[in-house]
């Protein structure tokens, strides 16, 4: 853990605006680590963004500055991810999932947060998808960047669009072991090993590290105790898929609570999803955004500006609908 926390601080110190890291308690003793972003701006509902799969409060670097320009952001590692608790989750897909949701409620209570923007990329769309089922009144509007786990798995494969390298050395694992337990095996090599499968973290982290600092936060993120990724193995399906596809209850967010939904041109998540929940929610604001200009949206650092444009065009629904109410 003092690996993830040295490199983690070097991520930080690249921040110009100013933040606020430290873990916030939980009252069943799990702790949620924090990073708070511009905490004076409080004139606008604060931004809360929510990871996916392996990742962590740094990876949002690109965005955090530019983001909380004039308002709170506020990010955390997921319960069992990054430097948060990894407790044991329940084994069964219902039971990961509302554990996850019932950890990120308990967080926002905590911190005193009324409502929020709310934005996920992967399993973070997931499960703030999830949440926002679960909690509507919290929610002011949802944005998902290249949601992970809405489509039902496809009957026949040459409906399944092919996932890049690194998805299918993770597949190739998963019958024998949790999805990254190649990292833990590695040990000191495994910061060589996440640069080999994916080479695109220096391109995209280029203006603020030459070295290999993302390449070890990630590995360390993920070499300790596999807690959320247990979880994340009981919710999956071959890894690209949900055992409880989100479109089959996405009719279940409330009609008033907006969706805006991002994809990166080059994604290998179904970027269909989005006019699939436009139709089962005619009533309701649902946007889908295909951002041409990216090399795809597997990590949300690609897509910055449309990531920018989804928390503004929040702000402008949010105060449409405060005026009809």
């Amino acid at each position: 853990m003092s690996q993830l926390k040295n490199v983690e601080a070097r991520i930080l110190q690249c921040l110009q605006n100013k933040f606020l890291a430290r873990y916030v308690s939980l009252p069943n003793q799990n702790k949620i680590w924090t990073v708070t972003v511009s905490p004076e701006q409080k004139d606008r509902t604060p931004l809360v963004m929510v990871h996916g799969f392996g990742g962590g409060v740094g990876l949002w670097i690109l965005n955090m500055d530019s983001l909380s320009a004039r308002r709170t952001l506020h990010t955390f590692d997921l319960l069992g991810f990054g430097r948060s608790s990894r407790p044991a989750f329940p084994r069964d897909p219902e039971g990961a999932e509302d554990e996850f949701v019932t950890s990120i409620e308990t967080w926002r209570e905590t911190m005193g947060i009324p409502s929020m923007i709310l934005l996920g990329h992967s399993l973070g769309g997931f499960l703030a998808t999830s949440y926002s089922i679960k909690y509507p009144d919290r929610v002011k509007h949802l944005i998902l960047v290249d949601p992970w786990g809405f489509p039902l798995r496809p009957t026949n494969p040459s409906e399944i669009r092919a996932p890049p390298t690194w998805v299918k050395a993770v597949a190739s694992v998963l019958g024998r072991s949790n999805p990254l337990a190649v990292l833990r095996v590695a040990g000191p090599w495994g910061p060589g090993l996440v640069q080999r499968f994916r080479p695109d973290f220096k391109r995209k982290f280029a203006d603020f590290f030459e070295d290999d600092t993302i390449s070890e936060y990630i590995y360390h993120c993920n070499a300790q105790n596999p807690s959320g990724e247990t979880a994340f193995k009981a919710m999956m399906e071959s890894f690209g898929w949900a055992r409880r596809p989100m479109l089959e209850r996405i009719h279940l967010i409330r009609k008033d609570v907006p969706i805006t939904m991002i994809y990166g041109s080059n994604t290998w998540i179904d970027t269909s999803t989005g006019k699939k929940v436009k139709m089962q929610r005619p009533d309701s604001y649902v946007r889908d955004m295909v951002c041409c200009t990216t090399q795809g949206v597997e990590m949300v650092t690609e897509s910055q500006s449309a990531v920018s444009l989804g928390v503004e065009k929040g702000d402008q629904e949010e105060r449409g609908m405060d005026k009809l109410r």
